[in-house]
């Protein structure tokens, strides 16, 4: 009990700790994009800001969490090589934010940042069988281990920036995910895990009262992308080597909206015979926008769902008839509401709404930090390329 409490205590200190670095460090940094020239202006009808909009925000959120883990957290070599990888999609992020950089680039740095962590130890080695009719209780993965690590880091660091697209989103969702895991690795007292879920947690909500509508700043790429980064990571720390027996499902569902809207999106224009990058109106905030709802309501909305399937992928830790009937109700709610938007989302049209004083991009951008030709995918991080 008295380890339990200390435990709590830690990760108390380290939440605090990083909240107060990013709610300071946010002017700072605001100030700071301005000077480089990090900044969205809205030179076209796609965007809902009437006034230039400085990004870069993310340098905040890292910034909090980079010293909450040094004074917190052990620094073994799974950390060192983590934060190595996160320095790396930060620094991207900056330079992406300031000039633009070319989505080959960018995806060749992620996935170089990606293998900085599997080479430190980040490794996920052995998945749960979901064919729950095989003998065959789990997967070692062998040698695929590290390209199944490299494609599952990068995918959701990109996942992540596919829902930037209105202010707050990303954040929040962020931070829901990294609360689901904190309590998760609170339950049985795995306190690496969550000490890094609330530094994470904690920049976030440092962070989150200037971007939540009207936004003053946005994350931009360095933010997005890092928080993927750090997503992705972790749960293979906390969750796939952990919770062996569950970790094909509690990951997914943690992630649960960025990963479905980013496998939607790709199956919607590869059967539409478009590429995978097309840039197009039918993300999830997209049609929540289209079902007339406006920005702030589309987003308390995302933060529900993602606080359902945050719910259910506790519940999934746990054991217990009861509990297991929460989950079932839980994901079927979810469920119904995600075929909901989906299908009605674009019966009210695509015109434009009427502009909100927001400092967000329209929802025909992608990305809050950049502005994407209408051809196109904003590359991660707010370029003017497509998406890796």
């Amino acid at each position: 009990m008295k380890l339990e409490l200390q435990l709590v205590a830690v990760v108390a200190c380290a939440l605090g700790a990083a909240f107060l670095v990013a709610l300071v460090a946010t002017p700072v940094v605001k100030r700071l994009a301005f000077r480089v020239g990090a900044v969205d202006v809205p030179k076209d009808s796609r965007r809902m800001h009437n006034h230039p909009i400085p990004r870069m925000g993310g340098l905040a959120i890292f910034l909090g969490f980079l010293l909450s883990v040094l004074l917190f957290a052990d620094l073994t070599t799974q950390l060192r090589g983590m934060l190595l990888g996160a320095v790396i999609i930060v620094v991207l992020g900056i330079l992406d934010d300031i000039y633009a950089l070319g989505a080959k680039l960018k995806l060749a740095v992620q996935i170089a940042a990606a293998l900085v962590a599997v080479f430190s130890g980040n490794v996920i080695e052995t998945l749960s069988n979901p064919n729950v009719f095989s003998t065959d209780l789990y997967w070692d993965l062998g040698w695929l281990s590290i390209p199944a690590t490299v494609i599952w880091i990068v995918a959701i660091t990109n996942a992540v920036n596919l829902i930037d697209g209105l202010d707050g989103l990303a954040c929040g969702v962020s931070t829901i995910s990294s609360m689901t895991l904190l309590v998760i690795s609170l339950l049985v007292a795995d306190a690496p895990v969550a000490i890094l879920m609330a530094a994470l947690a904690g920049g976030c909500l440092g962070f989150l009262p200037y971007n939540l509508n009207p936004a003053k700043i946005f994350m931009g790429d360095t933010g997005s992308t890092f928080l993927g980064y750090i997503l992705a990571v972790v749960s293979i720390q906390g969750l796939f080597k952990f919770y062996t027996i569950i970790s094909f499902a509690v990951p997914f569902l943690m992630l649960g909206l960025p990963i479905f809207d980013t496998c939607f999106a790709f199956i919607r224009r590869i059967a539409h015979g478009q590429s995978p990058m097309h840039a197009d109106r039918s993300h999830v905030h997209h049609r929540l926008i289209d079902m007339g709802f406006n920005q702030k309501q589309a987003v308390a909305v995302l933060y529900v769902i993602s606080a359902i399937l945050g719910l259910s992928a506790v519940v999934l830790t746990t054991s217990g008839a009861l509990k297991a009937m929460i989950l079932l109700l839980a994901l079927c709610f979810a469920g119904a509401l995600a075929a909901l938007i989906y299908t009605g989302g674009g019966k009210k049209g695509t015109a434009r709404r009427p502009a909100e004083p927001s400092g967000e991009p329209a929802p025909e951008a992608e990305p809050e930090s950049g502005g994407a030709p209408p051809a196109q995918e904003a590359a991660p991080g707010g370029g003017e390329e497509e998406k890796p």
